[in-house]
């Protein structure tokens, strides 16, 4: 057999193999497919993957509510429910520093299965309940926030778990088994805790939780391999050509658009008026109702339209005309003694009581046959109002305005008894007689307002706003009251001053012993710290680098005292503040460093081309680096390292309880747990709990960390050991851990608790 055919029986062989590798339907859940993800939620938009093989989705903003409906979560969970090995798997691309929930399942405040990246304190944690029901986190230092795509996976076995990223095996630990026995209304929610917290922010893709032990393998076949493939070289062929068809289409997008790029030089952008769904020109007019309206650097001025009164001719009447705001002649008709314009009706009664109608047509009335009869009324006679206009009767109430009206802008119709009219809204005058348009009134330019003192008069359709002058706060809708800034907090003074509530404002006076304009005070020494040293508070000097005393008087041998950074190969010389480390002749001390091949001089300092938010120096032939220090104070903080000094209301939180605020950088309590605000985003973490060493451990009512307890029966966690075993009421030993139902009941649970015997009811049992 040649080579080439050898290469080719391999690359078969191996590539069945890896291909072979499947999961039984009954053991996947594919979330992604069971939500049905991309239909029905908001916040959640389809996006291209990180392979083009399966759907990825883009979870963005915080109004989303990606939860599973209650037929869809008992499906899942019943996959799930008293199995003590499974896998969740993801591919994900997270946004930067984000800290969201991958995927939650839990059931009130007890979080069953939960899998979580923070990308404020670089972990991921996996949050579950024990056997002995207590809520436990296991946290795993590692950033997946960096915006880029990673394969995760955490694999948990009876009490053992291993996570993977990016087919490498990160952690693996041994912790306390999980307990799955999952209530079935149970909550499954997906990039999100729930409605209010842990939003994820990027992109995932193949979300999926298989019911065994090694899921990591179907995601990453490799893991799995016994022989070499040539699948990776069919694949790599593959994403070759299939980058480039990508770069073809790019390249050919980017020269169309550089096209349309180059035809925009010639182009005058002007602002447009939009009215109503119709798009108006600068300069352009047009009538609205009774009012004439231009359209002005992109917005809309009008002024009421002036009527003047109509000269009619003979045998014409001014009357208005739907569509005109102006009254126009239009032909009368004399019926009766009375002027009726084109278009009135008239119902007159003979003497036997029959109802005739009569219209005026081309100047003169006209009889109108009605082709229906009158409709049956459900009121009594005495209730019936006979109307000049009809030949049919209306009961009395009857709503004329559902029958149309003319009543057209700002207006109401109202009913009358045999009729109806327009009637202006509140805050709104006439533009003509009959009320049918009406303008808004200017209660603060004509005085009809009610603002009072420290308030500004703010005009607002059909009614008006008292705004509070600045340094003011609300008292009710029309006044306000000088704020007490001093109070509240809300001024500049500094922390060593004085600060004295004005009106309109605040003063700031230093207190005595330091010295300043109020808003910066010093500490007073009377000129006697020494050396350069600076007076922090009254006759407190704090001294500089190399010298102590009371006054810094003393200098610092940093040569004798061994606080020097001198390398072997120099010797240190003692100098006035501080000392120098000076090179043997015959040596050479220069002290560079070499980074990223690269030399940097000793002293020098920079920041990382990989990471803007960290800063490394020279000294003396070594590399520090170190995370930027973060000073709030400082206007130009870099808000993308230091997310904690963002002062903007968009990157406020809100409590777990929906009724507290934080701003970016604050933190709090919750339930045991530590929480950060940082732009926007809630992170939480557990407390960090000193180390117990005792065999007998339990968590009092409304503590957080474990105490050490001598009576085994009151412990909820014990250090097992299998050697102190316990004798039943059968004389059957136990080991340590286990449990049983007491003989001759039904209720009585018995434990074994390293050698003890703790018996108890089970109140549900009963």
């Amino acid at each position: 057999m040649g080579l080439l055919q050898l290469f080719l029986v391999l690359c078969t062989f191996c590539t069945s193999s890896v291909a072979g590798f499947g999961v039984d339907p009954a053991l996947r859940i594919s979330v992604f497919d069971e939500l049905t993800l991309g239909e029905a939620f908001d916040g959640v938009t389809q996006v291209q993957g990180f392979h083009s093989e399966s759907r990825a989705f883009h979870f963005q903003g915080t109004s989303r509510e990606v939860k599973a409906p209650a037929e869809v979560s008992k499906r899942m969970v019943q996959k799930l429910k008293g199995k003590n090995e499974f896998t969740v798997l993801a591919t994900l691309k997270q946004d930067h520093l984000n800290s969201g929930v991958i995927l939650s399942i839990h059931h009130s405040e007890h979080r069953f299965l939960e899998l979580e990246s923070s990308g404020q304190r670089s972990e991921v944690r996996l949050h579950y309940r024990t056997r002995s029901h207590q809520d436990h986190t296991e946290v795993f230092p590692y950033s997946l926030a960096d915006n880029q795509w990673h394969k995760v996976s955490v694999a948990v076995s009876a009490s053992h778990v291993i996570l993977h990223v990016d087919c490498n095996r990160i952690y693996e630990r041994v912790v306390e088994a999980p307990y799955m026995d999952i209530p079935e209304d149970t909550s499954f929610w997906l990039g999100q805790r729930n409605a209010a917290h842990g939003f994820f922010k990027g992109v995932m893709q193949d979300v999926e939780i298989l019911v065994m032990p090694q899921g990591y393998i179907s995601q990453c076949p490799d893991l799995n391999r016994t022989c070499p493939t040539c699948n990776d070289f069919h694949g790599l062929v593959q994403k070759i050509m299939e980058l480039q068809d990508i770069l073809a289409k790019t390249s050919s997008k980017l020269s169309r658009a550089e096209e349309k790029m180059n035809g925009l030089d010639g182009c005058y952008c002007e602002r447009t008026c939009s009215v109503k769904g119709v798009i108006y020109r600068e300069d352009e007019g047009w009538t609205d109702g009774c009012r004439n309206c231009t359209c002005t650097n992109g917005t809309v001025q009008c002024d009421a339209i002036s009527c003047p009164p109509p000269q009619c001719p003979a045998g014409t009447a001014p009357a208005y005309v739907k569509g005109a705001c102006c009254k126009e002649c239009l032909p009368v008709c004399l019926f009766g003694g009375r002027d009726l314009v084109e278009g009135d009706q008239k119902a007159v009664r003979d003497s036997s009581g029959r109802c005739l109608l009569f219209e005026c047509r081309d100047r003169s009335m006209h009889r109108v046959v009605q082709s229906e009869p009158c409709p049956e009324l459900n009121c009594p006679e005495s209730e019936q109002i006979a109307l000049s206009s009809r030949c049919c009767k209306v009961c009395r109430g009857h709503d004329f305005c559902s029958e149309g009206h003319g009543c057209v802008e700002h207006s109401d119709c109202v009913n009358l008894e045999a009729g109806d009219c327009c009637v202006c809204k509140d805050g709104f005058r006439p533009l003509r007689d009959d009320n049918a348009y009406c303008e808004d009134i200017d209660e603060c330019a004509e005085g009809k307002h009610y603002c009072r003192e420290n308030t500004m008069c703010v005009n607002t359709p059909g009614s008006f706003m008292c705004i509070c002058h600045t340094g003011y706060i609300r008292i009710d809708d029309y006044s306000c009251t000088e704020h007490d800034e001093c109070l509240s907090g809300l001024n500049n003074c500094d922390e060593n001053a004085l600060c004295f509530n004005m009106v309109g404002g605040h003063s700031c006076s230093c207190k005595p012993g330091y010295t300043g304009n109020g808003t910066v005070c010093k500490a007073m020494c009377d000129g006697l710290c020494q050396n350069g040293g600076t007076c922090v508070s009254p006759n407190n000097c704090v001294c500089q680098q190399g010298f102590t005393g009371e006054r810094c008087e003393t200098d610092i041998n940093e040569c004798k005292t061994g606080r020097n950074t001198c390398a072997n190969d120099t010797v240190c010389f003692n100098l006035e503040g501080g000392y120098d480390c000076r090179c043997p002749h015959g040596h050479n001390c220069t002290g560079d460093c070499i980074h990223d091949n690269k030399v940097k001089h000793s002293g020098q300092i920079w920041v990382l081309d990989s990471d803007r938010c960290s800063v490394c120096s020279c000294q003396a032939g070594q590399v520090m680096c170190r995370r930027m220090v973060c000073d709030c104070d400082n206007p130009n903080a870099d808000l993308f390292c230091c997310p904690e000094c963002d002062p903007r209301l968009s990157s406020q939180c809100l409590h777990q309880n929906g009724l507290l605020t934080y701003g970016s950088g604050d933190t709090w309590v919750e339930n045991c747990q530590q929480c950060q605000c940082l732009q926007g985003q809630v992170d939480c973490w557990p407390l960090p709990c000193p180390p117990v060493d005792c065999e007998f451990t339990v968590v009092p009512e409304g503590e957080c960390c474990p105490r050490c307890v001598t009576d085994p029966c009151q412990a909820d966690t014990i250090r097992n050991d299998i050697t102190k075993t316990c004798t039943d009421e059968h004389n059957i030993s136990r080991f340590s851990g286990s449990s049983w139902i007491k003989h001759g009941t039904e209720c009585t649970l018995c434990q074994c608790k390293n050698g003890h015997i703790c018996c108890s009811v089970d109140p549900m049992c009963l």
